[in-house]
Parts: structure tokens; C-alpha cells; sequence
């Protein structure tokens, strides 16, 4: 048994208070830093190792894979690794994962299921999509497959779809149909896995009570990211529908930190959590061990602004520490370029790259940063990049581990056949199929009669005649994975990969002599170290577990691996959980953030400033925020709106700098916020008066002062020839081509003051 005043040492009253509640539901609203996580596994410790609960008796569900790496790691050396051996702790996918496997018996689909990723996803739809004879120019697979996401994060099957337009119609019948496609593979998507899980609890009362039996207490992080199946799944696992019954649920979340509305999140489920437990205890987590004081008055003031949320008044015992930094640039050249002289004095200074994260809305705005950190030669790690999981040589080896696990994956046999070069073409593959149809046979058992010679060619319909050729070809493939999966119960996953390798040939094929094969080959050797991870499982078990624990894996579960000390560059959507010393906000402006999807909808507008607000409160000592007079994005330069959520900082906040130093008191800020619509810029990037005042005889004229040809001077581009030049609204818009790497830029006269040479 643990010392329970050891235990709670070190806690805060609301956090002691939040470990310590035992019985009946509890509701834990936790701000930004404030040690919600530290209060999850001290509560798991305090029901273990005081309370006396049994480990087996509990349930704790993340979001992440790195939250319940974490989780783990900590109650480690709380618990002890036999306790902590019998806890269930895991994401929510890969909880359901492991639940249905072991329920299958009740189920459209056998224990050796795979799990589709996005990309064997829309495969499937769009072989759903040929077999209804649907265009898909007319009906595009990525919005099909995100109507069928959300119909099964509603808890909506195919057969129960209901079609509000005659596209939701069409798009209902490939939902069907693609369902039939995972069946037919024995696979289920990252959703099935949310749908069938709470459904068969919702369904099936003995399995229901038979899991709440089981798991007497319940925990949940991030609880504000739910969705409508994982709501309905926790309701049933802690017996909402039964007043007799003990509600041992602790869920941990903050609905100011809700940005995933997009994929399902409801951060309502919070409000129905209240009112499904009437007598529910609700615990505010609000002193911050992350940030400064100043960061977090910034952030409280933009939160407030929100309606149906629960207030919080976050304090910091770090002091008031540094402004926030706004700084005004010209354009996203001129923004980058800040964020990079920032960095370099900081680090000049003693800092750390690794300090620094910037942070932006969306995807697109990377570009320009990663150009100037290459130039400036600052080493920087990109989130969201291409993945390892997603590179070419390491999907086509988890395609043949998949094949082999499971002869029934149609979509990785798709991926293989031909990988390496076989000599297996399309008009095989058809003839295979046609074959497999006729026969009433999946694919790998068409192969297997084939190769067998057990259905004479005359028995069979012309289209599923096979040359010698072909035919010699697809025996040959057939062979070598009926090898294989002889060998899958018998050798590790390591192992059984090092035989694949051989068989297939794909070893030799990728090791050309060439850098760019060795390099895949590096990381084919990379996979091949995870799957010794699961040395210590059986060879049945522990291919099972590598595919599906690369199936379940994600973007931010690979943070913090990488080797050196280096810049981070994620969305703000990526950086949720996170903290760096250092945040850099680009892009600050209308239509960009908020994004210009969200302007007219009030529930996306609210959750557009809630993504704000998770950007603030990553920061711990230093924030930057950036905006630009004028930005080309998607290949149109347009001139740029502050965005709204800046004038909700509290003035005294902020400090405003520029190329000439910083300016305060922030007095154009405050009379910015007195205003509605209008944030008049600062100069571009000269002073807003200095460049008016020489602009004024050019705005006055009707008449283009420069002309195509003109060899002209910026003050912060330096030289350029003029393209082209054409008055517009009362001044002259002039696109120059730059010397020195400054490139094409569109300008208007006024601000630029662009000096003829």
C-alpha cells in the first residue's frame, strides 16, 4: 500500500481534491498546463495503491498513443510494473481494437481483422464506386469517405443512412457497397472500430454488464474531443442508464480546448455528461505551471469572448513575465524573415533552436518558412511531413506482413502482387478477378485454385482465361506467400519480414547500388527494429499487435524523436498537448485564421478562436504574433485583414515592433479595438506617414508613374525591374521582379515607395 499524504505531497487543493474523490462521477475541467495529467495517474495510483482497487478494475482512455506511452511511464514508478500490467490503458481505438477482437463470436468479421488506413480507405471506396459504375470526378472519393466518417461517428450503419439531398443518396449507396468491401477483407476502419464497439454495447446488455463488471472505474482524458459513438460507448461502460449502479467515471477535459469538430469532437458532450449525472462532482483545474502570467491574461481574454463554456480564472505562480510581440510585416517574405532574425538572436544569445515552435493555421503557410530556414541554414523539424509509416518501401512491407496475417486484405494483395516487378499486369490482375468471381472465391483462394490447377480454363468464362505466362506468374506469387503464411504462427514478425524480404525479391530490387536505395533500405531496417519490439510475444500474437500498433499510430506520436536540436513547424491543430519555451503565430489574419470556411458559421467561428487559444497557451515564456499588410497564398496575392481575435489582447499585453524597434505604449492596438472592422497597417515596411505623404502625387494621378521596364528600388527588397504597373482604386499597383532572391512581388505604390534608378 502506498503513503496516501506521500502520494498527494506536491499536489495543489483542487488537484489533491480531484485524486481523492473516489466514488461516484466526477467532471474535471482543466485548464491549459494545469497538471491534468499528473492528477490522471495519481488518481490511478491513489485507487491501486490506497483505496485498495484491483489494477484489472481499471480503465484509463487517451486520445494519443504518446499520452498513454506517458501515462504508463509515470505510473511505472508509482505502482510498479506488476499492478501496472494489469491496468487497461490505451487510446480509444485501440482499446475498442483489443474489445473486439475478443468479441468476434458476435460479430460480421473474425479476430484476424485488419485495420484500413486513410489510404487503403479510399481505395476501397473507390473500388466501391467502379463496381456502382459511379464517376469519380462527379462524386469525389475524399468527400464520400468523410460523409460515411461522419455517418459512423453518429452511430449511423450503411443500411440506416438517411440522404438529405440526391448526392447524400448516391453517396449512401457507396456507403453500403464499401462496407461489403471491408467485410469481404476481413477489415474494419479506424471508425468501425468506435461504431462496433458501442454498438454491441449498446445492443448487447450481457456484454455490456459483463465489461462494466470488469472495469469498476473509468477514466478518461480529453474528454472534450469526444464523439457521438465514443460518448455512447463510455455511457454504457459506466451504467448511465442504471441508477443503482456505481458511476465510477473521472472524465478530464476543457471545452475551451475543443478544436477537432471537424472529425466528430463534440465539446457538448461535456454539457450531456452533466445531465446524463445529475449529481456529478465538477473539480476547475486553474492554476498553470506552463506559462507566464501575462500569456495566460492574453489568453483568458480571448476565451472569455465565447459562450457555453465554463469560465476559468487561470493563475501562474511564474510571474508576469515578457509582452507578447506583435509585429506587422509587408508579406509572408517579410514575416518569414523575422521569425528567422528572432531565432538567430536568441540562439546567438545561448537559446536552443529546439525552443522555438511556429505555429500556423494551415498546411500551405509551411512553405515560405521552410524556404527561409533553408536559406538561413536553421535546422527545423516539420510535423505533418511525410510520415515514416507513409513512406513507399515501408507501406508495401507492411502489405505483405498484412497479406500474410490476414489472406483476405484484397487491398494489400493489391499493394504487393506486382511489387517488385513480376510480370503481373493489370490484364492479369482482371483475368484473377474474373476468375475469383466466377468461382465465388476471394482473390487469394482463386490463386490457390490456380495454382492447384482445380478448375479447368473451359469451366470458366473466356474473360477469366489466363495465358501461360500470366498464369506462370501468378503461381510463382502464389508460392512464395503460401510460404510465408506457413511460417506466420511459427517465426516473429522480425524474422517472418527478413523472409519476405527474400522471397519476394524486394530486398534485392531496393538495394540498387544507388543513395536513394539505400536510404529505403535504411528505413525498411527501421521497421524492422519495431517488430523486434514484439520479440517477446508469441509469433501469433505479436505480428497482430506491430500491425495494429502501426495502424493506430499518429503524426505527434513520433515528436521528440528526432535526433539534433532543431526549430519545430506544425499547425496549431498538431500542437494541441504541447509546450515550447518559444511560439512564433504567423498568419494572424481574416480568412486565414479564422479561416475563411468558418466566417459565417457561429459554431465554427467559436472554435476557429478556441484554436487561437490552445496557440497561446503553448507558449511558456515568449510569444510572437505575426501579420502581414499583403499575402500570396494558393497563388493569389491579396491585401490582408488583421484577424479579429488580435483585438480582444488586453493592451497592456502587448508590445508592437518593427524593423526600427519596438513601439509602446501599443497605441495604434487600442484604437484598433475600438473599431469593429478596421486595423489600419503600420508601414510597409517603411512608416505608415513617411510612405503616404510620398505616395500621395501617384494616388492623386490617374496615370501609372512606372512602366514595364523601369529599373526601380525597395527599401527592404533592394532591386528590381518593373513587369507591369496599372493604377487601381486611386494607386499604383506595380509587380517587380527582384535581384537577390527577394523574387516577383505585387506592390501598391502607396506603401512601397518603390524609387525609380
Amino acid at each position: 500500500m502506498l503513503d496516501p499524504d506521500q502520494l498527494l505531497n506536491g499536489l495543489n487543493d483542487a488537484q489533491r481534491q480531484a485524486v481523492a474523490t473516489v466514488e461516484g462521477p466526477v467532471l474535471v475541467l482543466a485548464g491549459p498546463g494545469s497538471g491534468k495529467t499528473r492528477v490522471l495517474t495519481h488518481r490511478v495510483a491513489y485507487l491501486i495503491g490506497v483505496v485498495g482497487v484491483p489494477a484489472w478494475h481499471l480503465m484509463s482512455v487517451t486520445f494519443t498513443n504518446k499520452a498513454a506511452k506517458e501515462m504508463k511511464e509515470r505510473l511505472g514508478g508509482l505502482i510498479g510494473p506488476a499492478a501496472l500490467d494489469q491496468l487497461t490503458i490505451g487510446t480509444f481505438h485501440a482499446i475498442c481494437a483489443r474489445l473486439l477482437r475478443r468479441e468476434t463470436q458476435a460479430l460480421p468479421f473474425d479476430d484476424r481483422f485488419v485495420i484500413f488506413d486513410t489510404d487503403d480507405q479510399l481505395r476501397a471506396v473507390k473500388q466501391a464506386m467502379v463496381d456502382l459504375n459511379l464517376d469519380e470526378k462527379t462524386y469525389r472519393p475524399q468527400s464520400v469517405l468523410g460523409a460515411i466518417s461522419s455517418a459512423k461517428n453518429e452511430l449511423i450503419r450503411a443500411e440506416d443512412f438517411v440522404a438529405p439531398s440526391y448526392w447524400h443518396e448516391v453517396a449512401g449507396r457507396i456507403y453500403k457497397r464499401y462496407q461489403t468491401v471491408l467485410r469481404a477483407n476481413n477489415a474494419l476502419d479506424f471508425d468501425d472500430l468506435l461504431l462496433e464497439t458501442a454498438l454491441l454495447l449498446r445492443d448487447d446488455e450481457s456484454v455490456a454488464r459483463r465489461y462494466r463488471e470488469r472495469y469498476g472505474f473509468l477514466m478518461v482524458d480529453e474528454f472534450q474531443d469526444t464523439n457521438t459513438a465514443q460518448y455512447a460507448m463510455l455511457r454504457s461502460l459506466s451504467a448511465a442508464e442504471d441508477k443503482d449502479a456505481p458511476h465510477n467515471l473521472c472524465a478530464v477535459g476543457d471545452e475551451d480546448q475543443s478544436i477537432y469538430r471537424w472529425r466528430g469532437a463534440d465539446y457538448r458532450n461535456i454539457t450531456r455528461l452533466r445531465k446524463d449525472f445529475p449529481g456529478i462532482k465538477v473539480i476547475l483545474l486553474e492554476q498553470n505551471y506552463r506559462s507566464s502570467q501575462t500569456i495566460l491574461d492574453a489568453a483568458r481574454a480571448v476565451i472569455d469572448v465565447n459562450a457555453h463554456r465554463t469560465k476559468k480564472a487561470l493563475w501562474s505562480e511564474l510571474g508576469d513575465g515578457d509582452k507578447l510581440t506583435l509585429f506587422e510585416a509587408y508579406d509572408e517574405q517579410e514575416e518569414a524573415a523575422y521569425i528567422v532574425r528572432e531565432i538567430q538572436r536568441r540562439t546567438a544569445g545561448g537559446g536552443r533552436y529546439g525552443d522555438c515552435a511556429i505555429m500556423y493555421r494551415t498546411n500551405a503557410q509551411s512553405r515560405v518558412l521552410e524556404d527561409a530556414f533553408v536559406r538561413a541554414h536553421i535546422p527545423y523539424q516539420l510535423v505533418g511531413g511525410t510520415r515514416f509509416y507513409e513512406r513507399r518501401e515501408v507501406r508495401d512491407m507492411l502489405a505483405y506482413l498484412r497479406f500474410v496475417h490476414n489472406p483476405r486484405d484484397e487491398m494489400a494483395l493489391g499493394r504487393i502482387i506486382n511489387v517488385p516487378p513480376r510480370a503481373i499486369g493489370p490484364k492479369a490482375l482482371t483475368t484473377l478477378a474474373a476468375r475469383a468471381q466466377a468461382a465465388g472465391q476471394s482473390l487469394w483462394e482463386a490463386l490457390c485454385s490456380l495454382a492447384a490447377d482445380e478448375i479447368p480454363d473451359e469451366l470458366l468464362p473466356p474473360a477469366a482465361h489466363l495465358d501461360a505466362r500470366g498464369r506462370g506468374a501468378l503461381v510463382r506469387f502464389q508460392q512464395l506467400m503460401a510460404e510465408a503464411i506457413a511460417n506466420r504462427d511459427l517465426l516473429p514478425a522480425d524474422q517472418l519480414l527478413d523472409q519476405l524480404l527474400d522471397l519476394s525479391g524486394y530486398a534485392r530490387w531496393l538495394k540498387d547500388g544507388t543513395e536513394e536505395g539505400q536510404d529505403r533500405w535504411e528505413n525498411v531496417q527501421e521497421l524492422r527494429g519495431l517488430a523486434l519490439d514484439y520479440h517477446h510475444l508469441s509469433p501469433q500474437e505479436g505480428l497482430g499487435a506491430m500491425l495494429e500498433s502501426v495502424a493506430l499510430a499518429s503524426d505527434t506520436d513520433a515528436m521528440g524523436q528526432g535526433e539534433g536540436d532543431r526549430v519545430t513547424l506544425l499547425t496549431l491543430h498538431s500542437a494541441k498537448g504541447l509546450e515550447y519555451p518559444v511560439v512564433f503565430m504567423p498568419g494572424l489574419e481574416e480568412r486565414i485564421l479564422p479561416h475563411s470556411r468558418s466566417i459565417d458559421d457561429p459554431e465554427s467561428l467559436a472554435e476557429e478562436r478556441r484554436l487561437f487559444y490552445v496557440g497561446l497557451t503553448r507558449a511558456m515564456r515568449k510569444l510572437y504574433l505575426m501579420h502581414v499588410f499583403r499575402r500570396t497564398l494558393y497563388g493569389s496575392s491579396e491585401m490582408a485583414e488583421p484577424s479579429r481575435f488580435l483585438r480582444d489582447l488586453p493592451a497592456g499585453s502587448l508590445e508592437q515592433r518593427s524593423k526600427s524597434g519596438v513601439v509602446t505604449p501599443n497605441n495604434r492596438s487600442a484604437t484598433a479595438r475600438s473599431s469593429a472592422t478596421t486595423w489600419a497597417p503600420s508601414r510597409p515596411p517603411q512608416t505608415q506617414a513617411g510612405a503616404s505623404a510620398a505616395a500621395a502625387p501617384a494616388a492623386a494621378s490617374n496615370k501609372a508613374q512606372l512602366k514595364a521596364g523601369d529599373r526601380v528600388r525597395h527599401s527592404h527588397f533592394g532591386a528590381g525591374v518593373v513587369v507591369s504597373s496599372a493604377v487601381k482604386d486611386g494607386d499604383e499597383e506595380v509587380t517587380v521582379a527582384f535581384v537577390g532572391g527577394a523574387g516577383v512581388k505585387k506592390l501598391m505604390q502607396r506603401f512601397a515607395k518603390l524609387e525609380k534608378v
